[in-house]
């Protein structure tokens, strides 16, 4: 009665023990996953604001300036446009702030230029095709000169770059090393059981009929192994959103939805996965070689 006792106490700690790992590793790669897809929505934002001159040469028709807006328009590089006219710019506050006195009384002239004032979309983090793009612009009939800050946008490039290798490094190290633990945990689970698995099939029972109660309860453990991750990483979000609430967007909130449903079908396959690879070997080992596992 003890011995029977002791069993069923191990046999469910390890069933506990499985259950919390697959859990732990779950929010884990969940939380990864987050970090790289807000890192990834930050890079785009920054790279979107990125702005971009198109001066225009002094006197430039309508109709050639109309023709600029709906080429820039059609650009794939472009996010929004804004003109500006060189009146507009002198009548700026913030610009007249630069001068001690009246800028008319400094220049006899207006010495602006006409202008459109462009923010990118994030294809621009491609340095080649943003250079090529500034070149096409610059060949254009009309247009005096592109300015935009080469150096910010290089340097923003290569730090977008680095922080999603680093992610994905990370991600990817920490996804394989989980599995390998995690497919330890299952099968240790289910090595405690293999006198059970041996003793079925010496009474005749079939592989399908050994495997199905084991599948069963590998399909539960899933499906509670990723609700308990679920909710540790909906609490962890909320929590973020509580205390940082300018760092949640509606994107990000999106993604955390797609990251909670992927933490409950990821706990579902990597159980079931993991136990029928288990089961599977031990119901296929011979009887005189299962004390030797």
């Amino acid at each position: 009665m003890k011995d029977d006792k002791r069993l069923k106490r191990k046999v469910r700690n390890s069933y506990l023990v499985s259950t919390a790992s697959i859990a732990l590793v779950l929010f884990l790669l969940g939380s990864v996953g987050y970090l790289l897809t807000a890192a990834l929505h930050m890079s785009r934002t920054l790279q979107e604001r990125v702005p971009v001159t198109i001066e225009l040469s002094d006197g430039v028709s309508d109709e050639l300036r109309a023709e600029l807006a709906q080429r820039l328009a059609a650009e794939p590089l472009v996010g929004t446009m804004i003109y500006s006219t060189k009146e507009e710019k002198l009548a700026d506050g913030d610009f007249r702030k630069m001068f001690e006195s009246e800028i008319e009384e400094l220049l006899e002239e207006n010495p602006l230029l006409d202008s459109f004032e462009l923010t990118l979309t994030a294809r621009s983090e491609e340095s080649e095709e943003l250079g090529a793009f500034v070149a096409r612009l610059e060949s254009w009939e009309g247009v005096d000169r592109v300015s935009y800050p080469a150096m910010m946008v290089e340097r923003l490039h290569t730090t977008v770059h680095k922080i999603r290798f680093v992610l994905l490094l990370f991600g990817g190290a920490l996804l394989c090393i989980s599995l390998i633990l995690l497919n330890n945990t299952i099968r240790l689970a289910i090595f405690s059981k293999r006198y059970l698995i041996n003793t079925m099939k010496l009474v005749g029972a079939t592989k399908w009929f050994i495997m199905k109660p084991f599948l069963a309860s590998s399909i539960t453990q899933g499906l509670l192994a990723g609700t308990v991750a679920a909710a540790l990483f909906a609490l962890s979000v909320y929590g973020l959103a509580e205390t940082v609430p300018e760092l949640i967007t509606a994107a990000q909130t999106r993604d955390a939805a797609l990251i909670l449903g992927s933490m409950i079908v990821g706990g579902l396959i990597i159980s079931l996965l993991f136990t029928l690879f288990a089961v599977n070997k031990f119901v296929n080992m011979q009887s005189n070689k299962i004390h030797l596992y």
